[in-house]
């Protein structure tokens, strides 16, 4: 599946589908096939990081 390139949008998206979808980042990447390392690296360009209690991307 092909995510949005644009952070913010990604952003946006991930948070949706995580509070939503699933319950955690890796059964969202395992879904749609994505690699979640790939996830972390740009949302950590706009000074995003997953927390896992919160199953969602927070500002650093």
């Amino acid at each position: 599946m092909t995510i949005p390139k644009d952070p913010i949008i990604l952003l946006s998206y991930i948070n949706t589908k995580l509070r939503n979808e699933f319950t955690s980042l890796e059964d969202l990447c395992k879904s749609l096939s994505i690699d979640p390392e790939e996830v972390n690296t740009t949302m950590s360009k706009i000074n995003y990081s997953y927390d896992a209690k919160s199953n969602q991307f927070i500002l650093m």
